[in-house]
Order: C-alpha cells, then sequence, then structure tokens
C-alpha cells in the first residue's frame, strides 16, 4: 500500500510489490544521501517470538545498510534479565515443570492466569501433590491471587522493600542457610548491610502491607525446605524495579534455595538455548561508530532535529509502537512528521501502520517455517506453514531478501534460504538436539534443552552460575560500574497526581495484538478502589476521565476492593478507537521516568486522576 491522505488518516491505495520495493529503496536512499545511513532506524521488537521472524535477515539488512542500532529490550525484559543476571550470570533458570517439587511457591508481580498458563498447571500439580502452600505478591487481586493461602497486596513499586525486609527478618529468624552461602554466595556481607535498614514498620508504611500477613510470609518462607520463587515483568515496570527483581532471587540464595529440584528461580529458563545469535545476526556487518537508540527513546529521538544526524527514515516491523509505547501522544506526533519517511510491515492495519508512507504485507506465524526457542520454557520447537500466505503477504525472511537485492547487496548471505537460516541459529550439533540440524528437526517434538550431558538443569548442582566468579553474586560491580546500583535499593519518584495507575496484560490481548478485534472495541474498563469512587461520586459502569498532563482517556468505572486505595487498573493493549478521546492508558505513560538498571520504560510510574464524564 501507499499512503494517498495525512498521516495517521489510514488512507492508502494498493500497489504492486515492486513498485512497494522501489518505494523503500528511494525514500531510505533519499534520506541516506542527505544525511548518513545512521538516519535509518529499524523499530521493531519481538513479533512472534520465532528465531526467523524475530531477528535474522531483517539485522543482516540493516547492519549492512549501516542504519542505527536499536536497543529494544528496554520497553519490556531487559531490566528482568539484567538483575537475574547480575546474580547468576548467563545460567539458566528454573524451568516451570520443577515447581510441582516445590513445599511453597511464590509468585512474585506474575498474572499466571492471565500471561503464563503454562505455570499456572505446575502450581496445581504442587499444591495436590505436596499440599504446596502459595503466597501471591501483586498490587491487584488477580484470579490466582483469590486461590492463594497468602496474598500480599503491596503497593506498586515498592517490592524491594519488602524483598529486603524480608531478608533481614529471616537472618533474625535464622533462616539464612550459612553452609550454602559460604559455598555458592559473594557479597551478602555487604547485601544484609543495606537490608537490615529495612523495618516491617517501613513495610507496612510505604508498601501498604499489615504486621501479620508479613510475619505469615516470614514464618512460612523460613519453615519451607524447598522454596520456588516466580518473578513476574510487573516488578520491572517500576523505576525501582531492578533493584525489587534482584532482592526477590536474593532471598533464595540466602535462605540456600537452590541445589534441588523445586528449589529455585523460574527467571531465564530460555537461557539454556544454544542460540548463535551472531552467526544468524552478522554483527560484524555494523559499521564501526554505529550509535544505538534505546527503543523507549524513538519518539523523543524522532522530533530532536540537533540529533547528528537526526532520523528521517523509519522502519516499523514487528511492532505496533502506537498502541505500546509510553506517551504515546508524542509517538502520534512523531510519526505524524511529512518529513520523516515510514516504511511499515504487519499482519493487519494497527494504529501504526496508518502512519505509514509505504506498508508492505506481512505474513502471520501461521503462513511461514521457523523454529522457536520457546519464551518462559526450556523447549525447542520447529514450525512449519499450515496454510498459505494470505493475499499477496510474504515472511519477513523473504521481504528482506526483496530489499536486499533491491539495495545490490549480492554477499550470499543475503540469499540465504529459510533453513539456511534456521542452521544459523542455533549449535547444530549440540547433544541436546539429538543429532538432528535444526532446519530438520523433527515437526511435532518438543526437546528440552537440559543440560549438555542430558541431567536435569538445577543451579548449584547440575548448573554453575555464570558469573566469572561462579558463584550467586549479590553485589555487582558491573551494575555498580554502570549504573550506581552495585546493591538494590529504592528510590521513591516524585508525583503531581493522587493516583497510580497500572496496566497489566489482558486476558483478551497478547499486549496490543488483538486490540483491534470486536472484543476489544469497546470502553475498557478501570477498577478503583469503593474509598477512592465515593471520595469522586464514581459508581460502577461510569465512564471515567482518567488523564494527566500527558493525555486523557475514556474508561468503565468497576469499583471493587481487587485494588488498593490510590491504585487503578486497567488492562493494556487497547486501541485508539476505543476511547472516545481517541487515546488509549499509553497516552498516560511518562516515557522520560526510567528504570535504575538499563534504563528501562516504567510503565506503572504512571500518576493520573479520575473523574466522571458528565
Amino acid at each position: 500500500l501507499k499512503r494517498v491522505g495525512p498521516k495517521g488518516a489510514g488512507a492508502f491505495e494498493p500497489i504492486s510489490w515492486g513498485e512497494a520495493l522501489d518505494r523503500v529503496h528511494d525514500g531510505l536512499s533519499r534520506a541516506v544521501a542527505e544525511h548518513g545511513p545512521q538516519t535509518v532506524l529499524p523499530f521493531n521488537y519481538a513479533g512472534p517470538h520465532g528465531e526467523l521472524a524475530g531477528g535474522s535477515m531483517d539485522r543482516r539488512f540493516f547492519h549492512k545498510l549501516g542504519a542505527s542500532l536499536l536497543a529494544r529490550g528496554q520497553l519490556c525484559a531487559a531490566v528482568r534479565g539484567a538483575a537475574y543476571e547480575s546474580l547468576y550470570g548467563s545460567a539458566a533458570g528454573m524451568p516451570p515443570e520443577q515447581m510441582r517439587h516445590s513445599d511453597l511457591i511464590i509468585v512474585w508481580g506474575n498474572n499466571v492466569t492471565v500471561s503464563n498458563l503454562h505455570l499456572a498447571r505446575e502450581i496445581k500439580a504442587a499444591r495436590d501433590a505436596n499440599g504446596a502452600r502459595l503466597v501471591i505478591v501483586d498490587p491487584k487481586r488477580t484470579r490466582i491471587a483469590e486461590q492463594a493461602d497468602l496474598f500480599i497486596q503491596i503497593r506498586p513499586g515498592t517490592d524491594v522493600i519488602l524483598a529486603l525486609a524480608l531478608a533481614s527478618e529471616l537472618e533474625q529468624r535464622g533462616a539464612h542457610d550459612l553452609p550454602f552461602i559460604e559455598r555458592w554466595v559473594s557479597g551478602a556481607d555487604a547485601y544484609m548491610a543495606e537490608a537490615r535498614k529495612h523495618t516491617p514498620g517501613q513495610v507496612a508504611e510505604v508498601c501498604g502491607i499489615d504486621r501479620k500477613a508479613f510475619d505469615t510470609f516470614v514464618s512460612w518462607y523460613a519453615a519451607a525446605s524447598t522454596v520456588g520463587v516466580s518473578v513476574g515483568n510487573g516488578i520491572e515496570r517500576g523505576h525501582s524495579g531492578g533493584s525489587g527483581i534482584r532482592a526477590i532471587l536474593a532471598l533464595q540464595a540466602l535462605t540456600g534455595n537452590h541445589g534441588r529440584l523445586g528449589a529455585g528461580v523460574f527467571v531465564k529458563p530460555g537461557n539454556a538455548f544454544p542460540r548463535t545469535s551472531a552467526r544468524l545476526q552478522r554483527p560484524e556487518l555494523v559499521p564501526d561508530g554505529t550509535r544505538t537508540v534505546n527503543i523507549v527513546d524513538v519518539s523523543r529521538v524522532l522530533l530532536d532535529d540537533t540529533m547528528a544526524p537526526p532520523v528521517k527514515a523509519l522502519f516499523i516491523y514487528n511492532h505496533n509502537p502506537v498502541a505500546t509505547h509510553p506517551d504515546q501522544n508524542r509517538m502520534r506526533r512523531a510519526l505524524s512528521q511529512e518529513d520523516l519517511f515510514v516504511v511499515g510491515c504487519d499482519v493487519v492495519m494497527t494504529d501504526s501502520m496508518a502512519y505509514c508512507d509505504v506498508v508492505l504485507p506481512a505474513a502471520s506465524h501461521f503462513e511461514f517455517s521457523d523454529i522457536y526457542g520457546s519464551y518462559g520454557q526450556n523447549y525447542l520447537q520447529r514450525a512449519e506453514p499450515v496454510i498459505p500466505p494470505v493475499g499477496e503477504s510474504l515472511p519477513n525472511t523473504e521481504i528482506f531478501r526483496r530489499l536486499a537485492a533491491r539495495f545490490g547487496f549480492d554477499d550470499p548471505i543475503f540469499r540465504e534460504s529459510d533453513a539456511e537460516l534456521m542452521d544459523a541459529a542455533f549449535i547444530d550439533n549440540d547433544p541436546r538436539l539429538g543429532g538432528y540440524r535444526p532446519s530438520v528437526f523433527p515437526l511435532g517434538e518438543a526437546r528440552a534443552m537440559t543440560t549438555t550431558s542430558g541431567a536435569e538443569p538445577i543451579l548449584c548442582d547440575s548448573v554453575t552460575p555464570g558469573a566469572a566468579s561462579g558463584r550467586i553474586e549479590l553485589f555487582s560491580q558491573d551494575l555498580q560500574d554502570r549504573f550506581g546500583y552495585g546493591l538494590p535499593r529504592f528510590e521513591p519518584v516524585e508525583r503531581a497526581y493522587p493516583l497510580t495507575i497500572i496496566s497489566p496484560s489482558s486476558s483478551r490481548r497478547t499486549n496490543a495484538t488483538f486490540g483491534g478485534c470486536q472484543d476489544s472495541s469497546g470502553p475498557e474498563q478501570v477498577e478503583i478502589n469503593p474509598i477512592d469512587a465515593a471520595a469522586r461520586s464514581i459508581a460502577s459502569g461510569d465512564t471515567l476521565r482518567v488523564y494527566n498532563e500527558r493525555g486523557e482517556v475514556h474508561l468503565t468505572a468497576q469499583v471493587t476492593d481487587a485494588v488498593l486505595p490510590g491504585v487503578l487498573y486497567t488492562p493494556k493493549g487497547m486501541w485508539l478507537a476505543s476511547s472516545t478521546t481517541g487515546q488509549t492508558v499509553n497516552a498516560l505513560l511518562n516515557a522520560d521516568i526510567r528504570t535504575d538498571i538499563e534504563d528501562g520504560a516504567c510503565c506503572n510510574e504512571v500518576f493520573c486522576e479520575v473523574s466522571r464524564v458528565q
């Protein structure tokens, strides 16, 4: 498609693939001729999470072009990954199946029944077989929280205080495993000096957790013999999120909850995959001195003509930034610039595609071959298409092959087939692949990435912590050098509005995917505590104006004590047409508030006010 109306209006005319490739070539080439190759920015996230669709021929193309690099993880997962790796290095975390051996399961900041269903089965198995206790820590009383033995309802962004206070209280009760610490942990003395500053009184005052619930949590933790902890992405979406995750993980090290089945942390099991990303993506093609742009900064960067060079050509694929990025209105202003050449590639006409000059039809994951290192598990699977490509759609790999040819990139690596790309994605002689090359890995088989010897992956047993010391590191010299956070700590964020709104996943959408479907077409609900509702004369069913200085969205009130006073909840991923204001909750998010480590987005540090729409 080519744009024929104003950006954002969604007015397009069909064109042929040949004309589309010519237009992309001409638009990118004009920008490069005027400003140099770094004026081009790829703007993508994970898409269907396949190794080929998510980062293969596309990366080769942009690397060869000399485009600016994009740091993608700061929008989601980089903070959790860095926090985990600061303790454990590159070692893989516990697979979810091992949690069925736990006698205490702690799910912290993870809405299991909406976004982590494969863990729900293992929790049920542990409770049925072992009588395992279930503790949920979350700002919202989720469905799984209603099934918990103990629900700790915490104020958003204060997790690090609770975790540090738990470490201190567990030490006072003699629940630290001193032999384990001596053998496997470094930095414990410095860590505990920080942890001892945090008290149950502070937990009550700052986190909103009463002393009885805190004491029960401590007692159960101290009494359990095999604790499994799941840490979700919710925690990283606050300013102190990296510290919060590190402090939660440290509890497992201090109490010796590693080294046996059911004891560990369900984070980063995907580290077990024998990926060879450099062979797949070819970073050696990147010219020396190429800059990297933080994905959270893209809207600001697009509006900044003082950058040298400015970004004047953007290629959006595997992503719907208008629906998913903080500061939605700034993103829309950035994409609306007439002197910005925007190429889009997607399965459907999303809110973001409406701003593109050229739209290329992408095939869905049902329509092409790919190989998948499972998300949140440790199983390798290969998939073949189950339907032919719809209309003129093409897989990402073929789109970028054609673009490479149009740009005259004649190196054989730009002509490699999908099968050759699969074989480049993993170590093909890894014994866990059973002698198969990735491209011929048996369909219908899901193979667990155990240790290379075939043993069950158990940290501090069959798996050694991946830090250089070979230990679990509670003080991180790397995070100290890069961000000034050698140890976790809490830092409050200044606020100009009385309410905090959080926007986790929806059961009706996968992030913003399906946001344009009928089930997501009307106003989304917002949950508000009865105390806050009464103070504003709000009743369930009222249309609410939820606003701050960045934007305004209209949502339908649901008055409930599932959220704490001062906290609002609405699911993320809606599209612009869902609100009469033409905005979603992402319009309220501040893109300039960042996490303590990795400079990530703070999607839960969002302050606002609400009133009834008259």
